[in-house]
């Protein structure tokens, strides 16, 4: 079991793979419904932004996406249906012959995403050809100028690594007595704004050089109102259980305290106007259209489902920092923590989290 779960790497957070019931492709309609909620403004960038008669294409007038954070699938086809569908729309409003166009699709994702998962799910027949791509989207991807539309679903919020100094005792930034970063401790909320700082520095700065100048990038991440702490949001009461869990299994025992302590999830998630002035002072791109969505307000009521969403997304994680033999117990304790904790996702001082989907668009220098 130890070699098995050596191959998580370090910094690298895959999604439940495999076919079994607590897959990411069975769990994850949270992310499905952020998926479809982003279609419309998807589409309407493509019909009002994407400049087809001056896009650098290919000989073989070949169409190039690629979705970063791609996971196990099924979202990430969704996505590039979506995306297909309004660059065939936008062709013929030109009295243009979409069926010229060739796409090709590239899936992105860590090295250890399981990968064959993916393939295996691909829709048949599809109107492009595909391509996986392994490899964190924090540095580059694909030769320059090379893509023509970026897509990023429900992967943003993941960092590259753990903020330095939250896992140090002797640090004022240690965050001992939480496994998130709640946003009420300011030493502990800097380390994660400023490691998610460099992380979209990183990230902005590839995708400018992979992207045509024409070429459109769209985002789609979770966020909080300016001044909300994550803490006080539905998705920090889901964390607040997990944590809780875990302090109760070491209380008695089962794991040690020290393990619990030194645990922390490396998410972040921003506010509004912080995600807009990254982007600004970054200064590869303008932002062409924002929105923002409530969160997945009525998916916290439905215990068995978001548990499930719960457990495929971080059970990696757990496995990898305390071994595999407490997985099901922990699992089975936070199904029942938030069953019996329901009422505090109705208190007036907890606020959706947000969706927030951005369109971008090189700027030309």
């Amino acid at each position: 079991m130890a070699a098995m779960e050596s191959k998580i790497l370090p910094g690298s957070y895959p999604m439940n793979g495999g076919d079994g019931k607590v897959r990411y492709a069975r769990n994850s309609q949270t992310q499905r419904r952020a998926v479809d909620d982003a279609k419309k403004i998807i589409s309407e960038a493509i019909a009002d932004l994407l400049d087809i008669e001056n896009l650098t294409l290919e000989s073989s007038n070949r169409f190039q996406i690629a979705d970063l954070g791609c996971a196990t699938g099924p979202n990430t086809f969704y996505a590039v249906e979506n995306i297909i569908e309004a660059v065939a729309n936008k062709y013929k409003t030109l009295h243009k012959n979409p069926q010229t166009l060739e796409y090709q699709v590239f899936f992105s994702d860590r090295i250890d995403n399981d990968f064959n998962t993916l393939f295996r799910s691909f829709p048949f027949p599809r109107p492009y050809f595909a391509v996986g791509v392994p490899g964190s989207f924090y540095g580059r991807l694909f030769p320059a100028e090379s893509i023509h539309f970026m897509h990023s679903s429900n992967s943003l919020n993941w960092l590259s690594r753990v903020p330095n100094y939250v896992g140090d005792i002797n640090s004022p930034a240690w965050n001992g007595s939480s496994i998130y970063c709640r946003g009420d401790a300011k030493e502990v909320a800097e380390a994660y704004s400023s490691q998610y700082k460099k992380d979209m520095e990183t990230f902005l700065n590839a995708r400018a050089q992979e992207l045509v100048v024409e070429g459109l990038m769209a985002l789609v991440l979770g966020g909080r109102q300016d001044g909300v702490p994550l803490c006080q949001t539905n998705m920090g009461k889901t964390y607040d259980f997990l944590g809780s869990c875990l302090f109760d299994m070491a209380t008695e025992g089962i794991i040690s305290k020290e393990k619990v302590e030194s645990l922390n999830l490396p998410q972040y998630y921003p506010s509004i106007s912080e995600i807009e002035e990254l982007i600004n002072t970054n200064g590869c791109f303008c932002i062409e259209k924002m929105e923002t969505f409530p969160g997945p307000g009525k998916h916290f009521y439905d215990v068995q489902m978001w548990s499930m969403i719960v457990r495929a997304g971080f059970e990696a994680i757990l496995q990898n920092h305390f071994g595999s033999e407490m997985v099901e117990d922990f699992f089975e304790r936070y199904a029942k923590k938030h069953a019996d904790n329901l009422f505090m996702f109705d208190g007036n001082d907890v606020q959706n989290l947000l969706q927030i989907n951005i369109v971008l668009k090189p700027k030309v220098c």
